[in-house]
């Protein structure tokens, strides 16, 4: 007989490492056994791959990573590199510190924020992936995490996923909402014998800064903001 922890059910998500993920990316990632960053699929300039939304005393603010796109069209995500001669990271770490500095936890967080950011100037998914396992963990998620190009799959869209899933063994996908549409017009997971599920999510309200709550903030609004009640409040809004 098999041990038991090689039958049971291996929920997954597979998502593109974006920079400065929103509460939800993060909250799919705690509802799953393994979380699978889709880091060899083709750079989409101007993205979340690359940019991400703060709130500030004006509004909202959009913080991009320069990127290197001229004569590489076809570039993934792991092979993306970062402008050299863009003054990055030290111009968007100025509106970073500017915009959260009477955040309650801002001492807690953006050190260690800067310093990911100083060491990670050469490739963006390689300063996304780092950036988010550090909000995870102090999120309190400790799902572990591998990259799809350290298995890499020749199939596209449906049948890429299905073959990622197979590659660690996993036997439910739990997807975000956003593929549902290309997603059932496919039946690759069904032949697959892999469980498709979509993941709910209700964003939570908490206190920020600036005036009235706005949602869909990079994630590190809830850091800086709430601490370390971030990670409940994170939870707080999981239906799946």
């Amino acid at each position: 007989m098999m041990p038991a922890a090689e039958t049971a059910p291996k929920r997954a998500a597979i998502m593109q490492p974006t920079f400065l993920p929103w509460v939800g990316y993060f909250a799919l990632m705690e509802a799953v056994d393994l979380f699978v960053f889709l880091d060899d699929v083709q750079f989409d300039k101007r993205s979340w791959q690359q940019r991400n939304r703060i709130k500030t005393p004006n509004g909202i603010v959009w913080l991009t990573v320069p990127v290197l796109t001229k004569g590489r069209r076809d570039q993934t995500i792991a092979d993306a590199e970062i402008q050299p001669d863009a003054k990055f990271p030290d111009a968007m770490w100025r509106t970073i510190e500017m915009n959260f500095a009477r955040a309650p936890f801002a001492d807690r967080y953006l050190p260690a924020l800067h310093d990911i950011m100083a060491a990670h100037t050469s490739l963006v998914g390689e300063l996304n992936i780092a950036i988010i396992n550090w909000m995870a963990h102090e999120l309190g998620i400790a799902t572990p995490t591998i990259r799809s190009s350290q298995s890499p799959v020749s199939s596209a869209k449906a049948d890429r996923l299905v073959d990622l899933c197979r590659a660690h063994g996993v036997t439910d996908y739990l997807s975000p909402p956003g593929s549902k549409a290309y997603l059932e017009d496919s039946d690759a997971f069904e032949k697959a014998g892999i469980a498709l599920e979509y993941f709910e999510y209700d964003h939570p309200e908490y206190t920020q800064l600036h005036g009235a709550f706005e949602p869909y903030m990079s994630a590190l609004d809830l850091l800086v903001n709430a601490g370390p009640e971030a990670g409940t409040i994170l939870r707080s809004g999981m239906k799946t």
